[in-house]
């Protein structure tokens, strides 16, 4: 029971996490040091997309299952298992990180700007 709970906890904590990638540099407008946090938490996701690293959230969730008892995530990850084929269609991924891309560039254009 203990890490079925971790599991999700460590679920949420992802979903918060890209949710930040998301829409933490429109938080920067406002909280305007948090613009480092998510210059690095876009790094981050970077990274991971470019690379194939395994994020550490999935590992985490990924044991805390399989150590629980579930099945584990598969191998493509956190983002094809909760994310892909389930929010948007599959065949739209890379419409979806450009979206998100923009977003982002937007949201440093308005940081930017509203520091004039």
């Amino acid at each position: 029971m203990m890490y079925r709970l971790l599991a999700d906890a460590v679920m949420v904590t992802h979903f918060a996490f890209l949710a930040y990638v998301a829409v933490g540099g429109f938080l920067a407008w406002r909280w305007r040091r948090t613009i480092y946090l998510h210059l690095a938490a876009v790094g981050w996701a970077v990274v991971t997309l470019v690379t194939h690293v395994d994020c550490p959230l999935t590992v985490a969730e990924d044991w805390a299952r399989r150590r629980g008892g579930l099945p584990g995530l598969p191998p493509s990850g956190f983002v094809d298992h909760y994310i892909e084929g389930v929010v948007y269609p599959e065949q739209y991924a890379n419409l979806v990180r450009l979206g998100l891309a923009v977003l982002v560039l937007f949201s440093y254009a308005g940081y930017v700007l509203r520091r004039q």
